[in-house]
């Protein structure tokens, strides 16, 4: 399961137990074909569209996750060329994706740390829960408590079929399951993307407290 390597703590970036997935980077390059598959269901309104990242991590809380299916894989995502958020990495972060195809989160929680002062946001607070469709998440540390039905371990990413659309490189270990439950889920994202994406009781502010 995803969150046995992928703790809490490692969203503070500590040292110890940390796993360096940059020595996986060139295992899980997506082929030409993927890439060009990605591109064709972006046109098509099945995959919100792909981009180079920023850099900058930014966490999500939430008190509960709820989805039908649900697949998680590695990948490598890129910044822009020259960017000043690459540090030692070259550019390039291996990140786990997660991806659930319907997806329910209570009490949501997203606060980027811009150096003292943190963009918060916040929604489904309010008696009605964020929904998102096809939700794509790529993240370098996952916590949380997680149940599963009808889960499958070590499958090849390339042959996933929970969330339409969305798959990994051939030869990458990854695995799927037709529910998912995560209770305070919190992740360290670099990246999200959805087809759809609704947030009841939405609030954003500068604040000095993230989440």
């Amino acid at each position: 399961m995803p969150l046995e390597s992928h703790s809490a703590d490692n969203a503070e970036h500590p040292e110890h137990g940390r796993t360096h997935w940059r020595r996986f980077a060139g295992a899980i390059a997506l082929t030409g074909t993927a890439a060009a598959t990605l591109v064709a269901l972006t046109a098509q309104g099945v995959l919100a569209a792909q981009f180079s990242v920023s850099g900058m991590p930014f966490v999500v809380t939430a008190d509960s996750l709820q989805g039908e299916g649900f697949e998680q894989f590695a990948t490598l995502d890129t910044m822009v060329p020259g960017s000043p958020n690459e540090g030692d990495t070259g550019g390039q972060l291996v990140l786990i994706v997660s991806a659930v195809r319907d997806a329910r989160l209570t009490n949501l929680c997203q606060a980027i740390n811009l150096g003292g002062m943190n963009l918060k946001l916040t929604a489904g607070d309010a008696g009605t829960p964020v929904t998102a469709r096809n939700l794509v998440v790529d993240s370098d540390a996952i916590s949380g408590n997680a149940s599963f039905d009808d889960i499958s371990i070590g499958q090849d990413a390339s042959t996933l079929d929970q969330v339409p659309g969305v798959t990994g490189g051939i030869g990458v270990l990854g695995q799927q399951s037709r529910t998912v439950t995560i209770d305070n889920l919190r992740q360290n994202n670099y990246a999200t993307t959805a087809v759809a994406f609704k947030l009841p009781n939405l609030h954003m502010s500068f604040t000095e407290d993230g989440c």
